[in-house]
């Protein structure tokens, strides 16, 4: 089969190392790097020729050791994908919009500990969402205005990502265990067509420290990715999926190319692929693009 085997780096010299090692480490288990091809700075696609393509990935992982190089390793064909299904906290965005909520009530340590805990998977999503909405009771509405304003941006390369993917025909939506009132502004900030997440429940002036139900978690997720694909007549081979905490992996697990991002152990170890190191447009590199198709 063809695969085709793409490093991306933030420092340029780094790729063109692994790119390298990259042919005597996959020759080992019988694969054989066929052409190079770079895609932009520090991005570099190889067009592999192998049996097993876990083996494949496997021997680069091994081979990029100590190198700041994302790897990602995907059937050559069909790689621009025509769904992106993404979550937003700690992944289009730089923070847990719940977390500096909290730090607004005075109860950021409290929160942030449940939060680390359901993201990495030791707890059940809903039960420690409702816990932690409930440490809000009272917040301002105020609040929640400073914290966007002063608190949540972009990841670095989430606009380009979302702009590229968009203007080339994907549909592309932000999908959240947080909540509307962020996800409504973020989505139009970074360019989604959709975007689905929770509601905090007011009385017009604070919080009253319940969230409406259901609850949107890990099915939900999953739900999303597999309802979208099917608006829209699209296998799920030709989607994409990424996140960062335990509810996004069954969208990721079950997507055609599912990204760990950042990511909680129980997530990284279980994705096809992951971006430790690069920023956000790597998505965009793994599809193989060019830089030079970039939007902006």
């Amino acid at each position: 089969m063809l695969l085709a085997l793409t490093l991306v780096s933030p420092d340029p010299s780094a790729a063109d190392e692994a790119a390298q090692r990259i042919p005597a480490a996959v020759a080992a288990v019988g694969a054989r790097v066929k052409e190079p091809r770079p895609l932009g700075p520090g991005a570099i696609d190889l067009l592999v020729e192998a049996r097993d393509r876990a083996m494949v990935r496997s021997a680069a992982q091994k081979a990029l050791d100590g190198l700041p190089v994302d790897v990602c390793v995907q059937p050559w064909s069909g790689r621009k994908k025509r769904l992106l299904v993404a979550d937003m906290d700690s992944t289009i965005i730089n923070v847990e919009c719940l977390d500096e909520l909290a730090d607004f009530a005075g109860v950021k340590e409290q929160v942030s500990a449940i939060t680390e805990r359901a993201m990495r998977g030791e707890l059940e999503f809903e039960g420690a969402l409702r816990e932690r909405v409930a440490m809000l009771k009272g917040l301002s509405l105020t609040a929640l205005e400073e914290c966007y304003d002063e608190r949540v941006r972009l990841n670095p390369g989430a606009r380009t990502a979302v702009e590229t993917m968009a203007r080339n025909g994907a549909r592309c939506v932000l999908v959240s265990g947080g909540f509307t009132f962020f996800t409504r502004r973020v989505a139009q900030a970074a360019g989604f067509h959709e975007q689905r997440g929770n509601t905090l429940i007011d009385d017009g002036e604070v919080l009253t420290g319940k969230v409406g139900e259901p609850i949107l978690g890990r099915e939900a997720k999953l739900a999303t990715l597999k309802e979208e694909a099917a608006q829209f007549h699209l296998p799920l081979e030709e989607t994409f999926a990424i996140g960062d905490g335990a509810n996004d992996l069954a969208m990721i697990k079950a997507a055609g190319l599912g990204v760990a991002y950042r990511a909680k152990p129980i997530v990284a170890e279980q994705a096809a692929a992951r971006i430790d190191h690069a920023d956000l447009t790597a998505v965009l590199y793994f599809q193989g693009y060019r830089a030079e198709e970039f939007a902006g």
